[in-house]
């Protein structure tokens, strides 16, 4: 009776460990959430640099 619970056991933690693995694939939803992201962060960084500059032309105009 124990050797079959143990075994029962072994099979349950081996089905779930395969079927959590099958969640790792990354789909076409993932990948366009990924792509949006590094735009949004790419354009942040552009409008970053674009505040410097104009700081830069601000201080320049002060002297």
């Amino acid at each position: 009776m124990n050797t079959k619970k143990t075994l029962l056991s072994l099979i349950a933690v081996g089905l779930l460990a395969v079927g959590l693995s099958a969640c790792q694939k990354e789909g076409p939803a993932e990948r366009a959430g990924k792509q949006v992201d590094n735009a949004a962060a790419s354009a942040g960084e552009k409008m970053k640099e674009a505040g410097q500059d104009i700081q830069k032309a601000a201080d320049d105009a002060k002297k």
